[in-house]
């Protein structure tokens, strides 16, 4: 009976899925590694402000933004491996640049050269996952990118813990260092991934932005995950220094809060998705924001009231919580954007969705970074709201929806 019940959990993908996230999975440990501890790193270990910190996570994806579009282009006429590949390259040399972060003026420029890269790394690598998954599986191999990059994320995240130090700044180049290494060891996995074919047709060189911007259903998921992305993952990125300083929590416990949420989303999402198809897309999206508004409340409360151990407890409950609202976000948001977007203009709404992202995490960090510094308690309340008010959306969206794409397939 247990070995049919996680046969049952088979996401039925492809060999090539799998090998792309071989390399998913590399690019995610590095990931982990750092992002835990940036905001620590610019504000405990080179003294930049926490307002001005907040804005260099926000320059990293306002640059993405400005990039996006253009990647969105080429993943369109030129695929999505050949793209990707060339994103790795440049978020590689981003994030081994703050290695030199002394003043905030270079902090702003290696968070710039990365999100040029990180703006071209999305579109890309979501297109040639969809190019090289049947649509039916779509949303099982978004899935299995999200268990696989979280499972990454959670061991970096304990990794990086170890060998953070705030009082020795060499412990940081070693974890952007590790981070650079795993963004180039993606870049040679993907020699194994082939290349989807691309669209040939005439019609497909015509392809243009205002031709995805004349969707309207589209340009309203796009703009739901704005919302999700800034009352939601960036106060993730937040959380870390918040804990620090508010509740006295240890760089180690970080990691450790950052790696349970990790594997509670590595257990739960492939069940998850499983109890999903056949069922509301966007009712499962409005649960998340409820879960969401749960945990930060959580948040919160271990900052306003704990310290210490019991923080940690509290802190690591609501990472848990978090993780398993993120299980409805992982195989929904990617494979709708994929069944809306036309082949030939594929990499374009990528592109745009990629943008909702960053817009959100431009948002996000630059307001929580100065609400932060302001009214560190008065943050998380604010974003429950905010994620509240998204899962409104998610409901009202559901109806302008096309009848076949409302329900998750099963």
């Amino acid at each position: 009976m247990l070995w049919q019940g996680l046969r049952s959990l088979d996401p039925r993908l492809p060999r090539t899925v799998w090998t792309m996230e071989v390399g998913g999975f590399l690019n995610a440990f590095g990931n982990g590694i750092v992002f835990p501890f940036l905001l620590i790193y610019l504000h405990n270990v080179r003294g930049i402000g926490l307002g001005t910190a907040g804005l260099v996570l926000a320059t990293n994806n306002a640059a993405g933004l400005v990039s996006t579009p253009l990647a969105g282009s080429l993943v369109d006429r030129i695929g999505g491996r050949a793209t990707l590949s060339g994103a790795l390259v440049v978020q590689a040399a981003g994030f081994a640049s703050f290695s030199f972060v002394h003043r905030p003026w270079t902090a702003f420029l290696a968070a710039a050269i990365a999100g040029v890269g990180d703006g071209g790394f999305w579109p890309s690598q979501s297109t040639l996952l969809a190019g090289l998954t049947p649509p039916p599986r779509r949303h099982a191999a978004y899935a299995l990118q999200r268990v696989t990059r979280n499972f990454g994320i959670g061991i970096g995240g304990v990794l990086g813990g170890l060998i953070a130090i705030t009082s020795q700044p060499t412990t940081f180049t070693v974890l952007f260092s590790i981070d650079a290494v795993t963004f180039l060891a993606f870049a040679v996995v993907l020699i194994f991934v082939p290349e989807p074919e691309l669209d040939v047709e005439p019609d497909a060189v015509r392809g243009r932005y205002i031709d995805v911007l004349r969707d309207r259903v589209f340009l309203g998921v796009v703009g739901l995950n704005v919302l999700f992305v800034t009352g939601g993952y960036a106060m993730l990125e937040l959380m870390p220094v918040f804990a620090k300083n508010e509740a006295g929590i240890s760089e180690r416990a970080i990691g450790l809060i950052f790696f349970l949420n990790t594997i509670a989303i590595v257990l739960a999402q492939l069940p998850l998705v499983k109890l999903l198809e056949g069922r509301r897309r966007m009712l499962g999206l409005a649960l998340m924001t409820v879960i969401w508004a749960v945990a930060l409340l959580l948040i919160g409360a271990a900052g306003a009231w704990l310290r210490g151990g019991a923080a940690v407890a509290l802190l690591c409950l609501a990472a848990v919580v978090f993780g398993l609202g993120e299980c409805f976000h992982g195989p929904t948001q990617g494979a709708l954007v994929a069944d809306l977007a036309p082949p030939r203009l594929r990499g374009r709404y990528m592109a745009l969705s990629t943008s909702s992202w960053g817009l959100g995490f431009v948002i996000g960090p630059a307001v929580g970074g100065a609400v932060l510094g302001a009214a560190p308690l008065a943050l998380w309340p604010a974003a429950a709201a905010l994620c509240l008010v998204a899962g409104v959306g998610s409901l009202a969206l559901e109806r302008r929806l096309p009848r076949e794409l409302r329900l998750t397939p099963a």
